[in-house]
């Protein structure tokens, strides 16, 4: 027998029938509404569970396939799919014996399966209290630590969490503790194997990368927002999509395109959160392109995004527990993303990268793409990682300040520095002169110091002073002064708007300051040096 919630008008049991289904009577509309109710929420429906009020089918995903290349999409197997009236009549037929009762023309009572009718389906749908589904809040296909410093590695439904962790056949369980034998074992397959050939630029491009790496996992237990990952060459055929694509094939991958428009990247935000995997990456951006998005860099500060789904008056909530990456060459960032993403640079130093040869793992492009190396990479990253919680989890405190990622930064250095490894985010300070904003405004407002001092000036002159020489190219400010994307001088008033956003703001040693002048109704403009220069 299965159990079901006892109500006043039927039994705390549902008889089963000899196809073992259990059998659910039914009469009239509302007592249809009132039985399939119960039904559902005793979950009689099997790998149901409730997401955001609404009762979900988790079922395997078919026709899915294995990524062929690694900025392929990798989808996880399991699917969480809200319950509809269709599906749920479907699932109805096929784990239920709903009957009704009826005479047949002998006048015998009997009982005839049925399909219950669309309007009750739609009305026991309609509910929003589901107290004894369990929780689904997310599904992974790696294993996560959890707030409790435990590591989440058994399959299936875990309530401490709410995550449902689909197996991976060629992971071996981790022991909490490892053995010093299998930690140096671990250090030295990721250091100096999987990772050996890729040209860093930096020991701290290595470090970062392994840190981003192990993000997804550590999540749940750090409980912190993780800067966006820009992941960067000087020439093609370097290693980024390698990267990358192992990030996404521990966890899940979606692969978009780079859109300049607000309105294409929020549609594409909002949609790729409404799925499952966990690694979402923005893949070979044209070379030389600035990365400079408000929408960009208000998600990856913000723990829950939202957004009006398309076609529609409603406006979804998605909690934002994603790793965010971007490949491309020569990349820079501009505006709010400088502060907001941690740089892996490689640098071959040759002609022709794609022509190395001598690799300690030859073909890794394709050697990443097997489940059972995967699973290599994954299971020496989990001993690191236990191996560190079993050590009482210490953080850093000598990483740089990030402001919102901080402790994203002090618990992934800690990890970092408690095997030795060293130089995580020692590029943050080179890694400023990539800030393509920053420059253009530090160059204009040098150029503006050495033609005007600390002399307060109003937006108007100021414009006045770039309007005949503006794209020579040989006036007093040599191709620095602010202009439209089409080259244009900006107006009176765009200019002043730009102006007004970057008051106070440091631009290296120098910093624009303004003060209200109410005779002229105005705002002037000054450059000051941090070293006092006038």
């Amino acid at each position: 027998m299965t159990e079901a919630h006892a109500t006043p008008s039927r039994p705390s049991v549902w008889p089963v029938g000899d196809d073992g289904r259990p059998k659910v009577r039914i009469s009239t509309n509302p007592d249809a509404i009132r039985v399939l109710t119960t039904a559902v929420g005793s979950r009689l429906l099997p790998d149901t569970y409730v997401q955001d009020g609404a009762p979900v089918l988790v079922e395997a995903v078919s026709g899915a396939g294995d990524p062929t290349a690694g900025d392929d999409d990798v989808s996880l197997p399991l699917s969480a799919v809200r319950l509809d009236r269709s599906l749920l009549a479907s699932l109805l037929a096929e784990h239920l014996n709903v009957v009704c009762p009826e005479v047949d023309k002998q006048g015998n009572h009997i009982e005839v399966e049925k399909t219950p009718a669309q309007s009750a389906l739609g009305a026991v749908l309609s509910r929003r209290s589901w107290p004894d589904l369990p929780v689904l809040r997310r599904i992974i296909s790696t294993p996560v630590l959890r707030p409790d410093g435990t590591l989440l590695q058994q399959p299936g439904y875990d309530p401490a969490t709410g995550f449902l962790l689909a197996g991976r056949s060629h992971l071996e369980p981790v022991p909490d503790q490892p053995t010093q034998e299998d930690v140096e074992a671990a250090k030295e397959f990721l250091l100096n194997t999987f990772l050996r050939d890729f040209p860093w630029k930096t020991l701290a491009d290595r470090a970062n990368y392994l840190g981003l790496l192990a993000t997804p996992i550590l999540r749940p237990f750090t409980r912190a927002l993780s800067p966006f990952g820009v992941i960067d060459a000087t020439m093609p055929g370097s290693g980024k999509t390698i990267l990358s694509g192992c990030a996404g094939m521990l966890s899940g991958q979606r692969v978009l395109t780079w859109t300049d428009s607000d309105e294409e990247l929020r549609k594409s935000i909002t949609s790729v959160l409404a799925d499952q995997t966990g690694v979402v990456v923005f893949d070979n951006l044209e070379e030389g392109h600035v990365i400079n998005s408000a929408v960009l860099a208000h998600l990856v500060t913000e723990r829950t995004w939202t957004d009006r789904k398309l076609g529609t008056n409603s406006a979804p909530s998605f909690e934002n527990d994603r790793l965010w990456l971007a490949t491309g060459n020569n990349l820079r960032v501009g505006g709010d993303m400088a502060s907001r993403s941690v740089w892996i640079r490689l640098d071959p130093d040759c002609p022709r990268p794609e022509a190395r040869s001598g690799f300690t793992i030859p073909n890794l492009d394709t050697w990443i793409l097997d489940p059972a190396n995967q699973a290599t990479v994954l299971r020496h990253l989990l001993v690191l990682i236990l191996d560190w919680t079993a050590a009482g989890a210490p953080i850093s405190t000598s990483v740089p300040q990030m402001r919102q990622f901080t402790r994203w930064a002090q618990h992934l250095g800690g990890f970092l520095e408690h095997h030795g490894i060293g130089h995580f985010l020692a590029n943050a300070e080179d890694n400023r002169v990539l800030d393509d904003d920053a420059a253009e405004w530090r160059a204009f407002l040098l150029r503006w110091h050495q033609l005007h001092g600390s002399t307060p000036i109003g937006t108007k002159a100021l414009r006045a002073t770039a309007e005949e020489v503006l794209g020579t190219g040989d006036g007093p400010w040599q191709g620095t002064f602010p202009t439209t994307e089409a080259g244009k001088l900006l107006s009176t008033r765009s200019l002043g708007r730009k102006l007004t956003g970057q008051v106070g703001r440091w631009r290296g040693d120098i910093v624009l300051r303004s003060v209200y002048d109410t005779h002229a109704s105005s705002h002037q403009y000054w450059v000051e040096r941090q070293d006092g220069t006038s």
